[in-house]
């Protein structure tokens, strides 16, 4: 494979502060079990940052969307690429110690239909990492070698549930869930004895049927809320793809429930109830997976919200007395303080634009709602749209300053009842005169004062997580390539280096041999399938390589140069092709399904997939087939559609080349590209 890793040629040798551990890894995804993303190190801090620079680099060819948590564990960086492929690097040098390939396209590649490709990180235990495939296989792996110790399918081979979360780890055991809730499955997770692979116990989301529930408390619980019909049969949702953490405190697992599907709930449970668990936080005994407490962040969802996001633990003085909490900022556009030992609720406010609900009732936990938000009464307008306020990007918390630092987003969206779909519901995207919609910001949070403490504001929607550290810093990238820091207390730009590309991982920071690092993975995608410009459309598929970035004061290394952002369209037409107007618009029909990868209205946010207007494979009929319906890029991430008929295929060629020539001819006709 070929790489390219570029190392400084000298390196300034930095003093440790006497916080520094010689070594302090970064065992877990978020950090440590409480999820933190928080770094207690201070070797690189406000006064010595202007010295951080970059030590060294590794190029990894064919990767497109990086959005993996780094671990670092004695001295190697062990993360996983777009494929759930998993790399191990040196911290040292940079190099490439081993990759191992999960050929999810060789395994499973119906499942590559369900979702792009993207992989949210590792677990690291006794020796062993663990990995979720894209296409539900959870497989351990030789730490030292890459060797795969043992595989287990975690779903159903012909379902529609994926993985693309990280698992997590505790007690010997290793745990995850899954995505596929926007398509009805039902959600659960699994933890597997570590050395073995055995499934030790399972926790289900939502409910089954009567036959399914019965002795399980729980689920019988569960079900009341569900009620009359055959919901088991038209779907639920409410998958666990993120959001997981452990709490050694208190033996517990916690974890954030996704989604309804369908998203209508008239079309999902006519019956009227809450429908538990979704957009909950569920907590759990680590030991047995026995449903413990929950909280509901949304009752009786419809609109896609979730509460998948992470879920911090920590202990906060509250009214002068320490209280263990848990925080979670779900996409619903609320910040919520839960006490963690009784699931009941501290606190919640609003961190960003939510218009769904005026407030949080905190005598019931309940939120209290605008009326016809359910699109019960025809179409409503509502705060935020159906990525949140905040979604999976990793928020972090520092208790030196007491903040969370949360990336958030703001967008509304327009609900259309459309109970001939399967959600039951179109959603789009809608904007007002607020310059601040279709934007993001980074929020210093005060999960006590239940306030920002400062936000800065960001161009686009979709940007990185956050790394706090005991060094009074805040690292965030974003998806104009900038990797920056802020003073964690007043948010002071204090830093930026220019990856070169869009970053949408969080960074960690770890010691080494008595030096503070900080390492990323820079790789940005983002779900473009509404187009109006919500994502940077300048990086270009395949344009810029994906990256690993490892920096420590006095590193001097550089990046070699790449092309830069570009947000020019050359489309590609040939004149003399008559394009028929019926099969257009067949394909336009057809194209949603392509969207997620290739764009709106094929407006490619540049990656995962290429922008067709610009696609050489795109003007010829006879090779748009071999990829689309023959699968001759599946290797590449690019799913086949066997099942498409000849027409069909006519239909969205068609449909490609009319957004072609339309780019073409309004660049004829303004001059600008």
């Amino acid at each position: 494979m070929k790489r390219l890793i570029t190392l400084a040629a000298a390196l300034l040798l930095t003093p440790l502060s006497a916080a520094t551990p010689p070594n302090a890894d970064w065992p877990h995804y978020g950090g440590q079990y409480d999820e933190a993303g928080y770094a207690a190190l201070d070797q690189i801090n406000r006064q010595n940052i202007g010295r951080l620079g970059l030590v060294w680099s590794l190029d990894l060819p064919g990767e497109q969307s990086l959005e993996a948590t780094p671990l670092a564990v004695d001295g190697v960086l062990y993360f996983s690429g777009s494929f759930s492929d998993v790399y191990a690097v040196s911290v040292a040098s940079g190099r490439l110690l081993w990759k191992h390939e999960v050929r999810v396209w060789q395994h499973n590649p119906d499942k590559m239909h369900y979702i792009f490709p993207l992989n949210r990180g590792v677990a690291y235990a006794e020796g062993r990492v663990f990995v979720g495939a894209t296409d539900g296989r959870l497989i351990a792996l030789d730490a030292k070698t890459g060797r795969e110790l043992w595989s287990v399918e975690t779903v159903e081979h012909n379902d529609r549930r994926t993985i693309t979360g990280a698992p997590r780890v505790f007690n010997g055991k290793v745990i995850i869930g899954q995505g596929g809730g926007d398509s009805g499955s039902r959600g659960y997770v699994t933890a597997y004895d570590q050395a073995s692979g055995r499934q030790v116990w399972r926790f289900y989301v939502a409910p089954g049927s009567p036959e399914q529930n019965r002795g399980d408390a729980a689920m019988e619980m569960a079900a009341k809320t569900w009620g009359a019909g055959d919901y088991w049969n038209s779907g639920t949702g409410g998958t666990v793809w993120n959001g997981i953490t452990f709490d050694p405190e208190l033996n517990r697992i916690y974890i954030g429930t996704g989604n309804s599907g369908p998203y209508n709930p008239r079309k999902r449970d006519p019956g009227g109830g809450d429908n538990l668990f979704l957009a909950s936080i569920v907590a759990l005994d680590a030991d047995t997976g026995k449903y413990v407490w929950h909280y509901q962040v949304n009752p009786r969802e419809a609109w896609d919200y979730k509460a998948a996001a992470g879920m911090v633990t920590a202990t906060l003085n509250i009214e002068s007395r320490p209280r263990r909490v848990l925080m979670q900022a779900p996409t619903n556009g609320f910040f919520y303080v839960l006490d963690r030992e009784t699931g009941k609720l501290i606190s919640a406010e609003k961190i960003g634009k939510a218009t769904w609900a005026d407030h949080i009732d905190l005598a019931t936990g309940r939120p209290v709602e605008l009326p016809g938000i359910r699109y019960e009464n025809g179409p409503v307008v509502i705060w935020p749209w159906t990525a949140g306020v905040h979604n999976w990007q990793a928020m972090s918390y520092n208790p030196g300053t007491g903040l969370v630092y949360v990336p958030t987003m703001q967008l509304g969206f327009r609900f259309t009842p459309a109970p001939d779909t399967f959600l039951g519901v179109v959603a789009t995207p809608e904007f007002t005169d607020d310059p601040h919609d279709g934007k993001g910001a980074l929020v210093a949070w005060d999960p006590i004062a239940q306030k920002a403490r400062w936000t800065h504001r960001q161009k686009y929607m979709w940007n990185g997580g956050t790394l706090s550290t005991a060094g009074g810093l805040v690292f965030q990238g974003d998806n104009e390539g900038w990797l920056t820091a802020y003073d964690a207390a007043d948010g002071t730009q204090v830093w930026r280096f220019n990856a070169g590309l869009g970053i949408i991982a969080p960074p960690v920071s770890y010691s080494w041999h008595g030096t503070q690092y900080v390492s990323l993975l820079v790789g940005w995608a983002g779900p473009n399938p509404y187009g109006h410009g919500l994502m940077p459309t300048g990086w270009r598929y395949n344009a810029q390589p994906r990256r690993l970035l490892t920096f420590r004061l006095g590193g001097r290394a550089k990046l070699p140069p790449t092309a830069p952002y570009d947000e020019t369209v050359h489309p590609l037409d040939d004149p003399a092709e008559v394009l028929d107007p019926a099969a257009v618009a067949a394909g336009a029909k057809l194209f949603p399904v392509c969207s997620g990868c290739h764009g709106g209205q094929a407006q490619s946010a540049g990656a995962p997939g290429p922008d067709l207007r610009e696609s050489a494979i795109a003007m010829d009929r006879a090779l748009f087939g071999k990829v689309v319906h023959d699968g001759a890029s599946l290797a590449k991430g690019m799913p086949q559609f066997a099942n498409y008929s000849e027409a069909q295929l006519d239909q969205l060629y068609s449909y490609v080349r009319a957004m072609a020539r339309a780019e073409k001819q309004r660049i004829a006709a303004t001059g600008v590209r």
